[in-house]
């Protein structure tokens, strides 16, 4: 037994010396133009899958993946980080990704065996050496859900339903449009700028109201300099979003401005509601909320800062976002990810991270709640019934 355990040392030693000088000899090629031999690829595909399998699950339970407005929001990221590499329903893979090695999988047909926490946990943290990389942006783990819930329905998905989530619609001959979410556009449409507008407008719409369904925040009616203020902060990476960082990274000075400037004059579209009224007592205490806080818990006031302009009350500074209106699932999503310290580290940071810290969850949904039922300063948004 001995001799045996001393000869299988010394083959697994022999072996190892013999890997190393073959690796040090440089006769395996590692070109992007040759295969793997099959056992290294095996190899390789063995690792991974165990690898994603072994760590997903440690992944907590996702959110509502049919969500649409979860689904809208992974579209339209998966068009400008995605696609160029795996392709979509409507547009095969960039060529240059056919020629990477491993070469990236088309994935409109190849999904069918991943779960969710995997694919989750994929786009959350990459993979090395495949050129797949890590999301942008590592604080915001709630964002990769987005991409998970679209995936799953990638497979069999048509370029008509693929073009209407990445791009709110398409022209009849099939090429990809913006969605027209209300009346007439004013400001640049041509040019340099018009270009990016046309990108910017795939998810938020031209007019800067970003459609109904809450999938992506409304811009329009935000002043100028909070608009600009946040475009930089993405930019620099101050502001937490790895849906939103890398496009506003290729922006320069001359585009943000004319960008902030443009949705600032957007007019904000009247906001619609669900048909279930919401529980008058939760209003109540989204109202106290916003108006006095919760001094007891540390809880700031929210008018001290976002009261509109005026409302005879108070002047608020032009880089806090005006909240009257905005989609409640968006304002109760940041002010956790204030609770939580993963909004960003701008200036303003400390402020809102104090004001937030001590909310509790039912606080959080009762200010988001208010507020997006408040019609530009006043009382409450009403509905059809001419009820509040």
């Amino acid at each position: 037994m001995r001799r045996t355990l001393t000869t299988l040392a010394l083959a697994a030693v022999a072996a190892g010396i013999g890997g190393l000088l073959f690796a040090w000899s440089g006769l395996y090629s590692v070109a992007a133009t040759k295969e793997h031999w099959p056992p290294v690829e095996m190899f390789f595909e063995m690792a991974l899958r165990s690898s994603v399998e072994t760590h997903a699950a440690f992944v907590e339970d996702p959110p509502d993946l049919d969500d649409p407005a979860l689904i809208r929001r992974g579209a339209g990221h998966y068009e400008n980080g995605c696609a160029p590499c795996h392709g979509a329903p409507d547009a095969t893979r960039n060529p240059i990704s056919r020629h990477m090695m491993p070469e990236p999988p088309y994935l409109p047909s190849q999904l069918a065996d991943w779960k969710p926490q995997e694919l989750y946990w994929i786009t959350l943290n990459g993979i090395k050496y495949a050129g797949m990389p890590a999301w942008p942006a590592q604080q915001r783990e709630d964002e990769p859900w987005a991409v998970a819930a679209f995936l799953l329905r990638l497979k069999g998905m048509s370029a008509e339903e693929y073009r209407s989530l990445a791009f709110g619609g398409t022209q009849p001959d099939g090429r990809a449009r913006i969605a027209d979410l209300t009346g007439p556009v004013s400001g640049p449409e041509t040019g340099r700028l018009g270009e990016t507008l046309q990108d910017c407008a795939r998810c938020h719409g031209r007019d800067g109201n970003g459609g109904a369904d809450g999938a992506f925040p409304r811009l329009a009616g935000q002043s100028a300099d909070y608009l600009y203020e946040t475009l930089r902060a993405y930019a620099q990476g101050n502001r937490f979003s790895g849906i939103m960082q890398p496009v506003a990274a290729g922006l320069d000075e001359e585009a943000i401005r004319g960008l902030a400037d443009h949705f600032a004059a957007q007019k904000p579209a009247t906001p619609s509601f669900a048909a279930a009224e919401p529980d008058p007592r939760l209003l109540e205490l989204g109202q106290r909320i916003a108006e006095s806080g919760d001094p007891g818990r540390g809880v700031a006031a929210c008018s001290g800062c976002h009261e509109k302009p005026g409302d005879g009350r108070h002047a608020r500074d032009p880089r806090y976002p005006t909240l009257d209106g905005l989609h409640a699932s968006y304002i109760a999503g940041q002010l956790r990810l204030w609770r939580d310290g993963a909004r960003g580290n701008t200036a303003l940071s400390r402020i809102m991270e104090a004001a937030v810290r001590r909310m509790t969850d039912e606080q959080i949904d009762a200010a988001a709640e208010y507020y997006s039922r408040r019609a530009h300063g006043d009382a409450m948004v009403k509905g059809d019934d001419g009820k509040s």
